[in-house]
């Protein structure tokens, strides 16, 4: 296996740089001009700025502004970073050894760097708070769903656990409030398939073969809300927010589904009342049983009105 190169800049911020390839033939006369070309979303300007702070490297050092095209070369930088407003909610850490870390997620905090969310997400936090650089997610949950994630602290220890997630072997369970239907029989299964075309933020379900799959479960319920337990044997896009919207009962602060609202990023109230409440698995290291559990409660369950009207955790 091709060994991965070592970036020659330190990660900013949690961050590892940018790695910019060039092809192995092309007519620019300078890695400026190939920069301009390749990057057009980035000012002509700020490409100027960045060769002339020696911000732009290759194994050799900072590139000059009229340093030539090297076919086949590598360049690394610091791509500038999105105006984020501060996620104002605690990462609760659950576990931590020398392999993995199990964290308690809040709502609206994204898992990993991506689109307008870079330095507020679970991993640049951690990376940054526990000193922990080479840390990285076994697997995801959605910005707005709160919960336990597990984290690999050990790089060695990486395929192993990320593989768990992969073959879906962990055992995961999460909480749910949403409306309650006297007329809908539970516990069931529900299946159904779902797709999710890029550039669209919603996943739909659509005639075909099931390629996802979640039990359903009632809890408890009282004053027209049910508590629900779901657990999914699949992991699609959305999949447990459009499996409860298709028995006709939508998770409370769904924003998707089933109608799409227009939500500011930077809006903290009425959080979806979603939570992955349990990690079960063996362990791929020891070969020891795990289970962990969150310490987190949805509020809609004990304070709907407070729930309602309040961005307070």
């Amino acid at each position: 296996m091709r060994r991965r190169q070592r970036p020659p800049l330190p990660k900013r911020h949690g961050l590892d740089p940018a790695r910019l390839r060039f092809p192995e033939q092309g007519h620019w006369a300078s890695a400026r001009d190939h920069l301009v070309e390749r990057l057009p979303r980035v000012d002509p300007a700020r490409i100027d700025e960045m060769l002339a702070a020696g911000e732009i490297v290759d194994l050799t050092g900072p590139l000059t502004p009229d340093a030539p095209f090297v076919p086949g070369g590598a360049v690394w930088f610091h791509r500038d970073l999105p105006v984020e407003t501060e996620v104002p909610f605690e990462i609760g850490i659950v576990h931590r050894d020398d392999d993995i870390l199990v964290i308690d997620k809040p709502h609206f905090l994204a898992t990993i760097p991506r689109g307008q969310h870079i330095l507020q997400t679970a991993l640049v936090r951690l990376r940054r708070d526990l000193d922990l650089p080479d840390l990285v997610p076994a697997h995801r949950l959605d910005r707005v769903t709160a919960g336990l994630i597990l984290f690999v602290v050990n790089p060695a220890a990486r395929g192993a656990y990320q593989t768990m997630f992969h073959h879906r072997t962990v055992r995961k369970e999460y909480e749910a409030i949403a409306p309650y239907d006297p007329a809908l029989e539970l516990p069931r299964t529900v299946r159904s398939r779902i797709v999710k075309e890029k550039q669209v933020i919603a996943a739909q379900e659509v005639e075909g073969e099931p390629n996802a799959e979640t039990e359903v479960e009632l809890l408890e319920h009282r004053d027209g809300l049910g508590r629900y337990r779901l657990r999914p044997h699949t992991g699609r896009t959305h999949q447990l927010r459009l499996h409860m919207n298709s028995l006709g009962v939508p998770i409370l602060g769904d924003d998707f589904y089933p109608v799409l609202t227009d939500k500011s990023v930077d809006d903290y109230t009425r959080p979806l009342q979603l939570l992955a409440a349990t990690l079960a698995f063996t362990d791929p290291i020891s070969g020891q049983p795990r289970r962990f559990e969150t310490a987190r409660s949805l509020r809609a369950w004990t304070d709907l009105p407070g729930w309602s009207g309040s961005a307070v955790e």
